[in-house]
């Protein structure tokens, strides 16, 4: 990827906030990578995040095996068939590889993969050492596809350019640039659509689709949870698509709009309303009537049957309240399901989030805590200045609420529990009322029997 193509990722024209900008600083853009900001993610980590699910590829990591190995198969992310995704394929550079170059070791690592696993396509990832010595990734990659037959794709995001966001982005033009429109189906319908941000963490697609299907939606690419290479290689023939809680892919529904006239939206599936409010998103968008009345039927329906469910844990939990830590859109989106629940967000990491999502979290939050640096002490004194009840976060902070004898429940990419979805909300909720009223909380926080000694 060319310079002038990375710097124009970080000035995307479908954000509402770069937009808000004075001219000046939309031509700026988003901030720039400055040392330390890959701490917590990568632009390498990005990229692999976003298409390593696209499960029946194979995806080469070229640069040194800690590269590939420290983070391979990290997120939740399931497949209902394929597996090859699971295979961390590296080419394992040495010391002699970085004097001499390591672009022959990837064309024959390459050439093996697909000979021993005959995968559809193959995506290549580049990384710190090999951006540094100058291998000419596209050019090695051509090269492997003209020989093995197979489509080979450069994702070119070295882990010093930037932060996770920016190997989201990377990888949604890879995708745009070398993948979409390659494929042309032959069983397109009025009513295909694409979800965009979705990764399919503890298999919470598999509680979506079932809806879309309901209302006789087809979903025709997922971008890129349980991912198959030729439905994206095929999403330009969808009618409609949805960003899922990912601002750092508005750029690739953008492209999908301007090369393909994909009209798109934003949305969650997290939360009852949200929910209600994505279905709607589709129905609006491909203009049918008769998808409409279906549509609201449907949620009338869902919304009954899941207030019902729900209603022996909002009366436990209304009036409880929540540190919410997490990155990213996770800091806003995870809101929405929480205050369906009468629970109060009193604080909201944001170390992770874009401008965007910080405005998000404040239009849903008000005067909430904004959480900028999350050590564990900066946490624990937050729940404690706050009375909160609760720390949703990721599972690294598991035992800082342990050691703060405060209840805590894992939200974070690695966790095995589907949240989204009607569904997902009821387990939510239960699991939500299982941390809080744990009857352990009350015997840690008892003063020990040795500080009672002389008490009396």
């Amino acid at each position: 990827m060319a310079a002038t193509e990375r710097a124009a990722l970080f000035t995307e024209a479908a954000c509402d906030h770069n937009n808000a900008k004075s001219a000046k600083a939309r031509k700026a853009g988003c901030p720039k990578p400055k040392p330390g900001g890959t701490s917590g993610g990568c632009t390498f980590d990005g990229a692999m995040i976003t298409l390593v699910p696209i499960a029946d590829s194979a995806h080469i990591v070229h640069g040194p095996i800690a590269c590939a190995g420290n983070s391979w198969d990290g997120r939740g992310s399931l497949s209902s068939g394929p597996t090859l995704f699971r295979h961390g394929f590296t080419t394992d550079m040495t010391e002699n590889d970085v004097v001499l170059g390591g672009e022959q070791r990837l064309f024959d690592t390459i050439c093996e993969v697909v000979e021993r696993y005959a995968p559809p396509a193959a995506f290549v990832y580049s990384t710190c050492v090999t951006a540094m010595i100058g291998d000419d990734l596209e050019a090695v990659c051509a090269a492997a596809a003209e020989r093995t037959g197979v489509p080979v794709i450069p994702v070119e995001a070295p882990g010093f350019a930037g932060n996770k966001n920016l190997g989201n982005k990377i990888a949604g033009q890879a995708l745009l640039d070398h993948v979409i429109g390659t494929v042309e189906p032959d069983d397109v319908t009025d009513l295909d659509v694409n979800l965009i941000g979705e990764f399919n963490i503890a298999g919470e697609l598999w509680d979506v689709v079932p809806l879309l299907t309901r209302l006789g939606i087809r979903l025709r690419a997922c971008i890129s949870g349980d991912a198959r290479y030729r439905d994206i290689a095929a999403a330009h023939r969808a009618k409609a698509t949805m960003v899922v809680c990912s601002r750092a892919l508005l750029g690739l529904a953008r492209g999908l709009e301007e090369r393909y006239g994909i009209p798109w939206f934003e949305g969650s599936f997290y939360g009852v309303s949200a929910m209600g409010d994505s279905l709607r998103g589709f129905a609006r968008l491909l203009g049918d009537d008769d998808l409409s009345r279906r549509t609201e039927e449907l949620i009338a329906v869902e919304e009954a049957a899941v207030e019902t469910a729900l209603a022996p844990y909002r009366a436990r939990l209304t009036g409880r309240k929540a540190v919410l830590y997490t990155g990213g859109v996770k800091s806003w989106s995870i809101v929405s399901a929480l205050q369906d629940l009468g629970i109060e967000v009193v604080g909201s990491g944001i170390t992770k989030s874009s401008d965007g999502d910080v405005d998000k979290i404040r239009e849903l939050l008000g005067d909430a805590k904004m959480i900028s640096e999350g050590s564990p002490r900066e946490l624990l004194r937050v729940a404690e200045e706050t009375g909160a009840d609760i720390l949703v976060a990721g599972g690294r902070n598991q035992y800082t609420a342990i050691k703060g004898r405060l209840p805590f429940l894992d939200i974070n990419q690695e966790r095995h529990i589907p949240y989204a979805g009607y569904t997902g909300m009821v387990e939510f909720a239960r699991r939500l009322d299982m941390a809080i009223g744990s009857p352990v909380w009350e015997q840690v926080r008892r003063p020990a029997p040795w500080d009672l000694v002389g008490a009396h």
